[in-house]
């Protein structure tokens, strides 16, 4: 009976660890005092849920990586089909995001400004147009698009040339009130190749004044005006209107990482449409104002600007992933969103990326680097048809190629067959 009882005791002290991993529960941080898993703003009873514990496992072998003792790594993996977290390292830690800032003024901007949103230059005028002469104030009216271009301003000025104008007198002003003066972002490096941010460019320059008069006087039209800069009153009467969609500023934007045209996109929000100057304080607190509806605290975050340029940028990978679910979860955004992020391998600034592996052609994400930065989030399809989505935000790099290859390989795990 002894024998019977200690071999029982024996076989019961075997099967208790198997027994406690099934039921294993996850702490918020673990011994070093990092977080490893995202609490209250995704479904806790949902964690790990329909996926081999071996690919958590991969993962937490993959964050151990000697690159993370001398840099710091903020990691998120989520299935959207699930609706279940994946896998956290240090969510909760504020980092600065680069470029994938621009994810979170893509999905604001697409939400509060919506799809069809259009950004609009226009040639205006007050007084009269009598035998060929203008005699008044032409304006300029600028809405901050950053494609207006070379074919744009030919169309100004032929509209001048069917109304029969071949004299302007009076004055050309240029109508940049649609936003502040400042010409930077807050916490933008001074020896970084910035843009200038006015409302009124042309081909991506802050020249449109020179080279509207250039192609007028080109065109035989006469200038006997000074130029300068003025709002136009209301009653003005419209020459020609300019527009590009919201869904071309987007493209170039998200594929290329145009810090310009995400900067226009952040500023079109700070408007309240039309009504007001924008600001970067305004136009934050439109994004500030979607943080708060996917239920997490703003105050815990530091929007600076709408491109990521700025040193001044707070966020963490928890919030970057809650604006990606929520894109995912609104039609509307998604498809606009979706089309306009990098794809692993063939375009974008994702191009080179990803080459023969299980990510080319599969990964749809958002880069980002400046000096000791490395990020990208996106979304992938996982072998098992789920669609997941995922942040990397590494910080305190002397170089950023080994956390590129680093995100690479994992995002070649997450589309791998489990």
């Amino acid at each position: 009976m002894c024998k019977k009882f200690l071999s029982l005791c024996l076989l019961w002290l075997c099967l208790v660890p198997l027994w406690a991993q099934e039921d294993v529960t996850f702490d918020e941080t673990d011994d070093n005092g990092s977080d490893t898993l995202l609490v209250e703003t995704f479904p806790a009873d949902s964690v790990l849920q329909a996926w081999p514990r071996g690919l958590q496992a991969r993962l937490q072998q993959m964050v151990d990586d000697p690159l993370f003792e001398r840099s710091q790594l903020s990691l998120m993996v989520f299935d959207l089909t699930d609706d279940s977290l994946l896998f956290a390292h240090r969510p909760h830690q504020l980092m600065r995001p680069a470029s994938t800032m621009k994810l979170l003024t893509a999905v604001a901007a697409i939400d509060r400004l919506g799809g069809s949103h259009r950004f609009r230059t226009s040639l205006r005028y007050t007084g009269t147009i009598d035998s060929g002469v203008l005699d008044g104030r032409l304006y300029v009216v600028g809405g901050f698009d950053p494609r207006f271009n070379t074919d744009d301003m030919n169309a100004f000025v032929e509209s001048l040339q069917k109304m029969g104008v071949d004299t302007i007198r009076g004055a050309v002003l240029m109508d940049k009130t649609m936003k502040d003066g400042k010409q930077w972002g807050a916490g933008w490096c001074w020896d970084d190749r910035n843009p200038v941010l006015s409302p009124l460019t042309v081909n991506g320059k802050d020249r449109f004044a020179e080279v509207f008069m250039q192609k007028v006087r080109q065109a035989g039209i006469v200038v006997e005006a000074t130029v300068s800069e003025e709002r136009c009153p209301p009653a003005a009467f419209e020459i020609c209107s300019r527009f590009h969609s919201l869904d071309q500023v987007l493209h170039r934007m998200m594929k290329e990482s145009d810090n310009l045209y995400a900067e226009a996109m952040f500023y079109q929000m700070g408007t309240n449409d039309g009504t007001q100057t924008a600001t970067a304080k305004a136009a934050a607190a439109v994004v500030n104002g979607l943080v708060s509806k996917v239920g997490l605290p703003a105050s815990d975050y530091r929007i600076a600007d709408g491109s990521g340029l700025s040193l001044y940028n707070y966020v963490t990978a928890e919030l970057e992933l809650a604006f990606l679910r929520y894109a995912f979860q609104n039609a509307n955004i998604f498809h606009h969103l979706y089309a306009s992020l990098p794809v692993a391998g063939r375009d974008g600034t994702l191009k080179s990326r990803m080459r023969g592996s299980f990510a080319s052609g599969n990964v749809r994400a958002k880069t980002g680097s400046v000096a000791g930065v490395s990020s990208l989030a996106g979304y992938c399809t996982a072998s098992n048809s789920h669609t997941l989505c995922f942040v990397f935000i590494h910080n305190g790099l002397r170089t950023v190629a080994p956390a590129r290859r680093f995100q690479d390989r994992v995002c070649h795990l997450l589309c791998s067959p489990q």
